[in-house]
């Protein structure tokens, strides 16, 4: 007998397909977050790392210190300066790509369709676009439940890996249960795990951000490129308009008022609060902070970021 809370048997709006999640493989060759790496390259990394030394791209010239290798003196500018000059390079690494998914309870909630089902089709089209770029692709996904980590292969079976894990997860938040995991736990573990050098993008409605998890992201960014992808729906900042609701929480069912306009203020005034912790720590820590508004088309909006020109004049 087929199994009603499978991906396969639940709508669009509710769980993310894995046929959907495929399918965006071949639009995310549009995007150039990660920048495509001639054949050769591959193995030898094509990304800037945060550590200078001695490599292969020149970076500046700077006053010689104490230390500093003879061989990189640049002479001609020690000449002209009559001042000891040295070459600093930037050495380029592998950069994996770590794709960190939010899919707890909060997440099976949308006026359009469900949060988690835009949080999968933001990970699975960076997913491809770091494949595409000839990077190492893993995961964390953190459901309700538990946690599963997808090892960072340079491989299409990773991908599809990471797609099958997202597609699950989403279908499992049908079954209402109690979330194991706060946000700043999430934001532990994958500082814990990510490896030195790593672009992690972590997707979530960050609902639960506090000081706490600032700090364990302050860590976090102090090795890796941080992206935070912040998916947001229309009631995630303010209440329905005025009138009685039935509200449940699959256990329990009251009735909400939304004619109190002091509730409603403070409703706005508290989540706009918590917006913008989210936003100035982003600041303050150089993090790429990225908002997708749940149920608009994600390809498009990718590309209007990271797009090549062509594809941004496609997607207008």
């Amino acid at each position: 007998m087929p199994d009603p809370q499978s991906p396969m048997n639940l709508p669009a709006s509710v769980a993310a397909s894995t046929a959907d999640l495929v399918r965006l493989r071949y639009a995310a060759k549009e995007l150039t977050l990660f920048p495509r790496l001639p054949p050769r390259a591959n193995m030898a990394g094509g990304h800037h790392s945060r550590f200078r030394g001695r490599g292969m791209d020149f970076d500046e010239v700077r006053p010689y210190q104490p230390g500093d290798d003879g061989r990189t003196i640049d002479w001609r500018v020690t000449a002209r300066t009559t001042q000891t000059y040295t070459k600093v390079f930037r050495e380029e690494r592998e950069r994996p790509v770590m794709i960190v998914a939010d899919l707890r309870q909060s997440m099976f909630f949308g006026t359009r369709q469900s949060k988690s089902v835009t949080a999968c089709e933001v990970a699975a089209a960076l997913a491809w676009a770091g494949l595409n770029a000839g990077d190492r692709v893993g995961g964390l996904v953190f459901s309700a439940s538990h946690q599963q980590d997808i090892r960072a292969r340079r491989s299409h079976h990773a991908v599809l890996q990471l797609i099958k894990v997202l597609s699950d997860s989403s279908a499992a938040l049908v079954n209402r249960q109690q979330d194991c995991f706060s946000l700043p736990q999430i934001l532990e573990d994958t500082r814990r795990i990510a490896l030195p050098g790593s672009a992690v993008v972590i997707i979530s409605d960050f609902y639960d951000f506090n000081r706490d998890g600032e700090r364990h992201l302050f860590e976090l960014s102090r090795h890796c490129d941080v992206t935070l992808c912040h998916i947001r729906d229309d009631l995630d900042s303010r209440l329905p308009p005025a009138g009685n609701y039935s509200v449940s929480d699959g256990n329990r069912r009251f009735t909400l008022n939304t004619h109190d306009m002091a509730m409603r203020k403070a409703f706005e005034q508290r989540r706009q609060q918590q917006f913008t912790l989210l936003q100035n720590a982003a600041g303050r820590l150089r993090a790429t902070y990225l908002q997708v508004n749940n149920g608009q088309a994600v390809i498009p909006f990718l590309q209007s970021i990271y797009g090549n020109k062509k594809a941004r004049r496609r997607s207008r």
